[in-house]
């Protein structure tokens, strides 16, 4: 059952004046007004959503049935796992296509006890998880596809302003920015670019905040006036 604070994918149904209509994965229809699209002033709404677009929304309220979505109060973090569990689940519908002759009905079974994601990185260490959906014979061809189907490493990026009018500010800053689980990169304007790599988007997300956490108390101690960009 849908909740509120629930993130959620949904497909863009259609746009009525300044209402957004959407599909939402598993649990029927919402509604996202311009304000929840992006804060600020939107020039052109098709750059954030068009029809048969997939977009990550948060449930804000529940109203006399109506579900109302926010897409501005997504996390990038929340996101990315929401869409990379998407892209699971369509990756492990097109492995079981050819092995068994309803693959939609297994794959929904399998989402009733796993995430996709989890799902695939826990059968590649243990195979005879694959035995509770499938026959044996099943089983083995789905655990041999998943073994040699290598999977691109995931980045996540974060971008922070970081200043500071000392003497010594660019060494401080230095300091703060040396971090060894990350690459950062200077974009100007005393903007810099912070990208951590992982195997998936979860463990690259609990990185990323532990840097970040760690950034911000070295700030705090050297007196160094730091920003965390949202998006």
């Amino acid at each position: 059952m849908i909740k509120e604070n629930d993130i959620v994918l949904c497909t863009v149904n259609r746009i009525q004046k300044t209402t957004v209509f959407l599909d939402i994965e598993n649990n029927g229809q919402g509604t996202m007004i311009f304000a929840e699209v992006s804060p600020g002033r939107i020039r052109n709404i098709r750059e954030y959503v068009v029809p048969g677009k997939k977009i990550v929304c948060k449930v804000l309220r529940i109203r006399n049935g109506n579900i109302e979505l926010s897409l501005r109060r997504v996390a990038a973090s929340e996101r990315d796992l929401i869409m990379e569990n998407h892209k699971r689940e369509k990756m492990l519908l097109s492995m079981l296509k050819p092995i068994i002759k309803e693959p939609e009905k297994v794959l929904e079974k399998i989402k009733a006890s796993y995430q996709a994601t989890e799902f695939i990185d826990e059968v590649r260490e243990n195979p005879k998880i694959i035995e509770k959906f499938l026959k044996k014979t099943e089983a083995e061809k789905l655990s041999k596809i998943l073994q040699e189907k290598k999977e691109k490493d995931k980045e996540v990026m974060k971008t922070i302003i970081i200043k500071s009018q000392d003497f010594d500010g660019i060494k401080k800053i230095k300091e703060i920015l040396d971090i060894p689980e990350a690459t950062t990169r200077y974009k100007g304007s005393s903007q810099f670019t912070i990208k951590v790599i992982a195997k998936d988007y979860k463990t690259a997300n609990q990185i990323m905040d532990k840097i970040l956490k760690e950034i911000e108390d070295k700030s705090k101690k050297l007196r160094v006036q730091l920003e965390i960009k949202e998006k």
